[in-house]
């Protein structure tokens, strides 16, 4: 259950004026994290796992999002 606590705790990280560096690590930490409970999830199927998966997957994407920038238009 260590794992879920490490979970819970990534969640509750202020986001707010952030480096690069500092975005690209939360993306893997949180990869990381998604993956080791995916693990879990496989074995167990208990909903509450999945639904810190997909808090984590929402918090990925929108550091990833500002990561990569706006589209360039044409």
């Amino acid at each position: 259950m260590e794992l879920i606590n490490r979970a819970l705790e990534f969640e509750q990280r202020p986001l707010r004026s952030l480096s690069t560096s500092d975005r690209v690590k939360i993306s893997r930490e949180a990869k990381e994290l998604i993956l080791e409970l995916n693990l879990i999830y496989k074995e167990r199927k208990d909903q509450k796992i999945m639904d810190i998966m997909k808090r984590l997957t929402a918090i990925k994407r929108k550091v990833e999002k500002r990561l990569k920038g706006a589209p360039l238009t044409a």
